[in-house]
């Protein structure tokens, strides 16, 4: 599997996070991955064999591209042969706007839009192996796209604090430090990315759990636990097990024996 991010330019860092080229060869059988909650939205171009998300009918294959929202507990996909993606990592408090989109939950969804008129001069691009003109085409889309969109300095601010604290800031502080009364901008935040602030930060630290536990898996819960802010270590393991569908040690013992064979990045698809 190789994954490489790449930092956007100044004008997008309000609004993404980072773009990203992944590509993975599974050979001819079905193969699947899984892919865990964190604190952001994706946009995914998908090139190659195709990708089909599962859900209770089945195996639903996925447009390209299609957005992966906000999750709050693991996704899994199945694709064979060569599997190529470009993403975009956006700021759930971002992604709607940036689109021209109304606010929304539901985790994976297909939506029209012009974006969708990249595929084509992307799918060349990537087929040829020229990744740096196709991430280029969708920098400039962005770049065209966040020109047309007003900044939300309250929803910046708001963003910024959440960041910094990497989830861990109580509502009254976020809003503190977004100049806003706490309705205020629940009401704005809500409007924007379809979920609250305290949604978005409990993913937030979940993130940075299951980060930990990736690149440290023998890390003290307890003192983890401490560090973010949560209650105890048993909270830790519950809200842990909410978005993960798993324990912490579990988790961490499944990191030890990947971690042999995959570097030490975590990207957000698991081979499961």
């Amino acid at each position: 599997m190789q994954h490489q991010e790449f930092e956007p330019p100044e004008e997008l860092r309000d609004t993404i996070k980072c773009f990203w080229y992944n590509r993975r060869d599974v050979g001819e059988l079905p193969s699947s991955f899984e892919v865990l909650p964190d604190g952001y939205a994706e946009i995914i171009f998908h090139f190659g064999s195709g990708c089909s998300i599962s859900n209770k009918e089945g195996l639903q294959p996925l447009p390209s591209p299609f957005m992966m929202g906000l999750l709050n507990q693991p996704v899994l996909f199945y694709s064979k042969s060569r599997l190529e993606i470009i993403g975009i990592r956006c700021f759930p408090w971002t992604v709607f706007d940036l689109l021209g989109l109304p606010s929304g939950k539901g985790g994976v969804r297909t939506f029209e839009h012009p974006i969708a008129q990249l595929q084509s001069k992307l799918n060349t691009c990537v087929h040829a192996g020229r990744i740096d003109e196709a991430l280029a085409e969708v920098k400039q889309y962005f770049l065209n796209a966040r020109s047309l969109v007003a900044t939300d300095s309250m929803l910046s601010k708001a963003g910024v604090a959440m960041r910094k604290a990497n989830g861990t800031m109580a509502v009254s502080q976020v809003a503190a430090a977004a100049h806003a009364t706490v309705r205020t901008l629940e009401r704005k935040f809500k409007q924007s990315s379809g979920y609250t602030v305290k949604d978005v930060s409990g993913v937030m630290r979940f993130e940075q759990v299951r980060n930990q536990l990736w690149l440290y898996p023998d890390s003290n819960l307890a003192g983890l636990a401490h560090e973010l802010g949560y209650t105890d270590q048993s909270h830790l393991s519950k809200e842990f097990k909410r978005y993960s569908g798993t324990t912490p040690a579990a988790f961490a013992r499944k990191a030890k024996k990947r971690k042999q064979a995959v570097s030490d990045d975590f990207v957000a698809f698991i081979q499961a």
